[in-house]
């Protein structure tokens, strides 16, 4: 049976691959992340994700960088929390609709790996978004694999982002490292 899994990064989906090729899975790779900013950014998170598919004999699917349309979307919205939940969703409604039209039965997504994600808020919208495209979502628990794929990761020489990918993200990293400089100072 296959399942189209999301990929966020690289090594988010070292050790979900894993897991799901145990359990018996044809796993298919869907690289489609129209947050992360910017466009050199994108880049080498794809040129990991290529990588572990590599690696891991992994067929990736490779979406289109839709960053304009996303950033219009997100604009509307007036706060954090449905930001986030905007961001989830357009992934997880691309990768099922990707999945029915590829005649793939299952999804799931490596956002269920990130402790800084909100699983259960994913979840949700899996199984909502399953709905509306006649695929089933796989709601599983990634996390206790996390640490276990970065350590991977690193050995492979996988570039690691410090931020989840978006422009918000992104900002307040930069303004938390400038913090941090600035205490040690």
């Amino acid at each position: 049976m296959k399942v189209l899994l999301h990929i966020c990064c690289g090594p988010c989906a070292i050790d979900p691959v894993k897991e799901l090729k145990t359990e018996g899975f044809e796993v298919e790779g869907f690289f489609y992340n129209p947050n992360i900013h910017p466009y050199s950014e994108y880049q080498k998170r794809m040129d990991a994700v290529l990588s572990v598919g590599k690696k891991l004999d992994l067929a990736i699917i490779h979406h289109r960088y839709d960053f304009e349309d996303f950033l219009k979307n997100l604009a509307s919205l007036k706060n954090r929390d449905a930001q986030h939940v905007f961001c989830w969703k357009k992934r997880l409604e691309e990768t099922a609709r990707v999945a029915s039209q590829e005649g793939i039965k299952n999804f799931t997504t490596t956002l269920l790996s990130s402790p800084y994600q909100d699983v259960e808020t994913i979840k949700k919208l899996g199984d909502e978004v399953a709905l509306t495209f006649g695929v089933t979502f796989l709601a599983r628990n990634f996390r206790k694999g996390f640490q276990k794929s970065h350590q991977i990761s690193k050995e492979w020489g996988l570039y690691h982002q410090n931020y989840c990918g978006c422009l918000y993200s992104e900002k307040e990293s930069i303004e938390q490292r400038e913090k941090r400089k600035s205490e040690q100072r």
